[in-house]
């Protein structure tokens, strides 16, 4: 069972990081995956209508450090290590989704993939691999 609730995320990050706007919603969280939605508008919009690709990179970055934290506790200091991204199609402005799997965590480094998934599309736009570092206990 996590040790952060879905509330509980959303509260730490908005203390924790009050300058990001995403407008993050922690949908699902249970010890190995999470589900995160957010509200692409046109503040997250390239050239071409398309929703760019930091916007992406940022949703799954924000659901991973969410799926560690919510299993190892309101760790502010956990920081990403990598972040491996492909953009596979071209991903329409509304409601973005983030379904993350945590596929190892350890003592230091936890690491997860997410697909980030666009409108109605049961296709993924993106997919990531993402590793956290994880500060020791002191």
């Amino acid at each position: 069972m996590p040790v952060m609730t879905p509330d509980m995320l959303e509260a730490f990050h908005r203390e924790v990081f009050p300058e990001m706007q995403l407008n993050l919603k922690v949908d699902h969280v249970d010890h190995e995956s999470i589900v995160v939605s957010m509200q692409a508008d046109a503040r997250h919009l390239r050239p071409g209508g398309t929703v760019s690709g930091p916007t992406m990179m940022e949703l799954a970055d924000a659901a991973m450090y969410f799926l560690v934290l919510a299993q190892i506790g309101p760790v502010a200091l956990a920081v990403t290590t990598n972040l491996n991204m492909n953009f596979l199609r071209k991903p329409e402005p509304g409601r973005m989704v983030a379904k993350g799997r945590l596929l190892k965590l350890g003592k230091a480094l936890a690491v997860g993939e997410i697909g980030i998934f666009s409108g109605t599309s049961k296709d993924p736009v993106a997919h990531a691999t993402v590793t956290y570092s994880i500060p020791p206990k002191r």
